[in-house]
């Protein structure tokens, strides 16, 4: 299987919080109405409701990983099921995937990070050069 196929899922899931969002939405539900015009409308909202929930689910921290990937598989099974009708549609899927991150800035290594930072009495210092989680008191 192609592997932009067999990752539809995390592709489609990762992209939910990107600006590429909307071209990547509007292709699956044009995809699902082609091959499934009956349930187009419901995945639309479906997806909706997973960006959505995904979106909350980063805001809050926590769970944001566990509901990710509940997300991927539910959506990869979807997906496949939509390929399994109509296995042209494969690479329809494909184009609207690749179209979507082919919108998003590329990352640029920036080189070093140097950072600095002096502490007093009971103060605290958090640095990251990128992602950071800071839990607990």
């Amino acid at each position: 299987m192609d592997p932009v196929l067999a990752s539809a899922g995390t592709t489609l899931v990762g992209l939910m919080v990107t600006e590429a969002w909307g071209q990547t939405r509007d292709g699956v539900v044009a995809l699902w109405r082609r091959v499934r015009p009956a349930d187009a409308d419901g995945v639309g909202r479906d997806l909706d409701e997973a960006r959505a929930e995904l979106v909350q689910a980063r805001e809050e921290g926590g769970a944001d990983e566990e509901t990710e990937q509940e997300l991927v598989g539910e959506w990869q099974r979807r997906l496949l099921r939509v390929l399994r009708d109509d296995p042209a549609a494969a690479e329809e899927l494909r184009r609207v995937l690749e179209a979507a991150r082919g919108t998003l800035p590329t990352e640029t290594p920036s080189g070093s990070v140097q950072l600095q930072a002096r502490a007093a009495g009971s103060s605290r210092i958090y640095q990251a050069g990128r992602d950071m989680r800071v839990e607990g008191s």
